[in-house]
């Protein structure tokens, strides 16, 4: 028998989640049946994501998310022992799958961690691909602005830009964020926790006007970015994580909306999964050539999980948030 551990709701989150909120519980988990595996998380991934989902469970829930687990016990052909997966089973340390909620990872060259499988090989940098190609259609010479261009979809957002061929402007909380984005190949990013007049500081660095914004931030940040897009500008909305801790979340003006005749689109990536292979192939050709660079920030330890998330909205964390179990 094997000991499950995992993280349940506890309670609501109210404004900034707490650690009274979510308890650990554990469980032996039954043996197996005909058609299913034994999976050891090896990896957790921490998401904004989760704050907003939490409001429609119910108490006793186990937190969602996606880990990198390995098949250690198997009664299914298709994923003998040793085999790597994603599973989207939750904050938990092991499960048991009939393998139809799971995913093989593929096989990654040899200095590629298996953790890239919950960023920018994963969900984030999947989110990123497909929000650029397929929503905000760049074109060589316009400029795309990305708020929260330092977290684990923003960053690759910049380098998919400069890819292909545009000016990538960004706004980070903290000056070595800042600092990452230059490195990065942004043309020009900014300090947003420190300016003192957001709307000049953007415009500075988009002498030509915005044609692209991909929104990870939304609320008054993003009301500001509207109104300096260009006519017929092209925004992606990703997520909206300032307002996600908020009782009251801040809106978007909606006459520049209009007045500007811009085109607005809200995804999850989910809408192009069948296509997700193909770009991950895409993304392991641009890491290998240079192209595309990524940044993990790694928590040890199952009982950090929590921490690890809260870190999310403080801005503590840097690069891709992953728990490594």
């Amino acid at each position: 028998m094997v000991k499950q551990r995992r993280f349940t709701l506890a309670k609501h989150f109210d404004g900034m989640p707490k650690e009274s909120d979510v308890k650990i519980v554990e469980k032996e988990l039954p043996a197996l049946k005909d058609g299913e595996v034994l999976l050891e998380t090896m990896y957790l991934t921490v998401d904004p994501y989760m704050r907003p989902y939490s409001a429609s469970w119910k108490i006793g829930d186990t937190m969602v998310g996606e880990n990198a687990a390995r098949v250690i016990e198997s009664k299914n052909s298709e994923y003998p022992v040793g085999t790597n997966v994603v599973a989207f089973n939750g904050w938990v340390s092991h499960s048991i799958s009939n393998g139809k909620d799971i995913r093989k990872i593929p096989a990654y060259p040899d200095a590629f961690p298996l953790s890239l499988s919950l960023g920018v090989l994963g969900m984030p940098g999947m989110t990123a691909y497909f929000g650029v190609t397929e929503i905000l259609h760049p074109k060589a010479g316009e400029t795309i602005f990305v708020s929260g261009a330092a977290g684990a979809v923003g960053a690759v957002v910049g380098q998919l830009g400069k890819i292909f061929g545009c000016r990538v402007v960004g706004s980070a909380g903290s000056d070595e964020k800042v600092k990452y984005l230059k490195e990065l190949g942004y043309d020009g990013a900014f300090n947003y926790k420190t300016t003192t007049n957001l709307e000049k500081s953007i415009s500075d660095l988009c002498p030509d006007g915005i044609h692209m914004y991909f929104d990870n931030v939304g609320g008054d940040f993003s009301s500001t970015v509207i109104n300096l897009m260009n006519d017929f500008g092209r925004l992606a909305m990703c997520g909206a994580i300032s307002g996600y801790n908020s009782a009251d979340p801040p809106k978007i003006i909606n006459f520049p909306i209009v007045g500007k005749q811009l085109k607005i689109e809200g995804f999850i990536v989910r809408r192009w999964f069948n296509k997700w292979p193909e770009a991950i192939e895409k993304y392991i050709q641009y890491i290998k050539e240079g192209k595309l660079q990524y940044k993990e920030h790694v928590t040890e330890g199952f009982d950090n999980m929590f921490k690890a998330f809260c870190e999310l909205f403080t801005g503590a964390n840097f690069g891709k948030a992953i728990v490594k179990v």
